[in-house]
This record gives structure tokens, C-alpha cells and sequence, in this order.
């Protein structure tokens, strides 16, 4: 099998406009939202460790109690996929 190697889009010339920033956070937290529902989907419950076998998992809470890195990473996938659609020649408007 051929190595995979990832080949994003890249964003690293685009800035977004200000107008968008609070749209980051509603992405991030819909993001989440998504992702739990298809882990709840699949068996997955709370727990406050991880565990693959008892399919236990600490991030499965409402977006607000996520410690701030999980938001992170939420806002980063946001940002990511907005740079991405403007770089690939659309507008985002309201």
C-alpha cells in the first residue's frame, strides 16, 4: 500500500474577516454537537477517562463544560474550514 500523505488545502494566506470571528465559536460548538451525537450513535457514553472498550469518553458534555483545549481544537477545525472555503473562491455572507 502507498504512504498516505495528507495534502490539505492550503490556508496560510488567508485572513479572515473580523465579521467572521463570531462564527468560528457557533462552528466550534456545532462541531462538537456532531461529533457526540455520532459517538452517542455508535454506544458511546460519559466517562471521565477514556476507555475504546467500555466505549467511555470525557468529552462527551454539552460544548460549555469542554476544558478549553477540546474548544480549541473545535474553533481550529471552524477556522480551518472556513479559510478553506474562501481560499476555494466562495463568499460567506449573512
Amino acid at each position: 500500500m502507498k504512504q498516505y500523505i495528507p495534502s490539505p488545502v492550503d490556508t496560510s494566506d488567508i485572513e479572515l474577516p473580523s465579521q467572521l470571528m463570531p462564527l468560528i465559536e457557533d462552528m466550534a460548538r456545532n462541531v462538537h454537537e456532531v461529533w457526540a451525537k455520532n459517538r452517542m450513535a455508535e454506544g458511546w457514553t460519559y466517562g471521565p477517562v477514556r476507555d475504546d472498550a467500555a466505549k467511555h469518553h470525557p468529552c462527551l458534555v454539552d460544548y460549555d463544560s469542554l476544558p478549553d483545549s477540546e474548544k480549541e481544537y473545535d474553533r481550529a477545525t471552524s477556522q480551518e474550514t472556513l479559510k478553506c472555503i474562501i481560499k476555494l473562491g466562495f463568499n460567506i455572507t449573512k
